[in-house]
Parts: C-alpha cells; sequence; structure tokens
C-alpha cells in the first residue's frame, strides 16, 4: 500500500481546549480549518510532509463525551533523547503534567499526557520496533 496516508478523525465537544494541547504542547502544525461546513468544524493538525494528520471535529448536535478508556493512546516514538526531553518539556510549559499510565508499559521509556478529552498521549523514548 504505498503512498497511504493516515487521519484520525475523532468528535470533541472542547474543539477550542484540544486544539492547543496538540498545537502548542506536541508541536504540531494547524494544517486546515474549516467553520459551519454541513453543521461541522474542524481543525486538521501534524506536519504537513508527514503520512499522518489528527483532524478534530465539532458538531453542535453531538456530545462527543470524553474518552471511552485510559487505554485509548497515541503513541509517538521519538528515539532521540534530547528531541524527547524537549518534547516533554513542551508539554510542561503549555501547563500539561504527565499521569501515570494505565499500562505501566509505557512508564518505563515514555511520559504520558492527557487532552481535555480524556484520550492519551505517549511520549515514547525508543525506535518503534516492528
Amino acid at each position: 500500500m504505498t503512498g497511504v496516508k493516515l487521519r484520525v478523525v475523532r468528535p470533541t465537544n472542547r474543539l477550542e481546549e484540544v486544539i492547543p494541547f496538540y498545537r502548542d504542547g506536541l508541536g504540531f502544525e494547524l494544517i486546515a480549518a474549516f467553520d459551519d461546513q454541513n453543521f461541522f468544524s474542524g481543525r486538521i493538525l501534524g506536519h504537513p510532509q508527514a503520512p499522518w494528520h489528527l483532524a478534530f471535529t465539532y458538531y453542535r448536535d453531538l456530545q462527543a463525551g470524553r474518552a471511552p478508556a485510559q487505554d485509548n493512546l497515541l503513541v509517538f516514538y521519538l528515539p532521540d533523547r534530547a528531541e524527547w526531553e524537549a518534547a516533554v518539556e513542551r508539554m510542561r510549559i503549555n501547563g500539561h503534567s504527565p499521569v501515570s499510565s494505565f499500562n505501566p508499559y509505557w512508564d518505563r521509556q515514555g511520559v504520558t499526557f492527557e487532552d481535555p478529552d480524556g484520550y492519551r498521549v505517549v511520549l515514547q523514548n525508543m525506535d518503534w520496533v516492528k
């Protein structure tokens, strides 16, 4: 499946709170935004050259709620120690405190943060092993 790109989309009722978590805390770029398209608003974040994006949508008549479990994770593998430390520090500077991971595996070489909707992001200091 060459040339495949991935966009992960999830609804939120806290669009204006969720975006700074990913943009400022994780350093993602706002790639696109739309408002009131068929009653939907959304923000697409990521890195322009990466083969993936995250999209957050808001629909005024939908109660999106919180993450269904503490093990709903996005894991970012940052093998370079300095890059990983800078990413963790950027989260802290932007007011996000680490949380203990539901699965202790992720605490061994990573730090977990929870976004305003209760979804969790792990910054893992290791190579991605296939």
